[in-house]
């Protein structure tokens, strides 16, 4: 009598098991799913239930750095930080082998799929890339993450570009087009600024008559006011003793 009830107590007691804060256990009777707790303490269930735990907390990892072509077939290197949770633990455990696994594949192939939906750098005003809209490519790359992920009972809470380059084959040559591109806008913006004081300077010696400029004389003037303006360096002064018209 003693010993059935020491083997009934026995078998009650491998029915406890505990549940930690921010966890989920899932429950399996002889294969069929029973269900899943996730309140924190002590807890008995069936004793011939299998249990898994599965954490439910907030967890993040970094991707590889990718070696891929962006939109304009440029070659760049980029990687991003994921950071995602479990919400369905049946899910997790049953619609795929591996649900860790999972994540960090398909989050590395939404991460080469964005890669090459942009450029590198906008060439073009108002034109989406990767480098100067980092916060609707952030969005779009959580979205892509989370629709991939939905099917494993994985929430994306974030996704964003963690390092973003240029390819090393190619990273000298695009520093040259960026630093042509700056000298350019810098030229256009000085050349803006000239043209506009010379005007104001032709207007302002016409309204208070100082002097009488003819056609001849207003071009020599803004010829020598748009070098002194655009040169790179310091203007050197002539004196002229003579006239423009000999």
């Amino acid at each position: 009598m003693w010993v059935g009830v020491a083997v009934a107590d026995m078998i009650l007691m491998a029915g406890l098991f505990m549940v930690q804060p921010n966890q989920g256990v899932v429950l399996q009777l002889f294969g069929d799913y029973a269900g899943t707790t996730k309140i924190p303490g002590l807890r008995w269930a069936n004793p011939f239930y299998s249990k898994k735990h599965v954490s439910l907390r907030v967890r993040n990892f970094e991707t590889t750095k990718l070696k891929v072509n962006d939109r304009d077939g440029n070659p760049i290197e980029i990687a991003a930080v994921v950071v995602w949770r479990v919400v369905d633990t049946a899910e997790a455990i049953f619609m795929v082998d591996n649900y860790e696994n999972y994540v960090h594949v398909q989050s590395e192939a939404a991460l080469r799929n964005l890669a090459t939906a942009y450029p590198y750098d906008s060439h073009v005003e108002d034109e989406m890339s990767l480098r100067g809209h980092t916060t609707k490519v952030a969005a779009h790359l959580k979205e892509e993450i989370q629709e991939r992920l939905a099917v494993a009972g994985v929430e994306v809470t974030e996704a964003r570009i963690s390092h973003l380059a240029y390819a090393p084959e190619i990273a000298a040559a695009m520093l040259q087009r960026q630093q042509a591109a700056a000298i350019i806008a810098a030229r256009q913006k000085i050349v803006e600024g000239a043209v506009g004081m010379v005007e104001m300077a032709l207007e302002m010696l016409s309204r208070k008559h100082v002097i009488e400029l003819d056609e001849e004389r207003k071009a020599s003037m803004v010829s020598n006011l748009l070098v002194v303006l655009c040169g790179e360096r310091a203007a050197q002064p002539v004196v002229n003793t003579g006239t423009i018209y000999q």
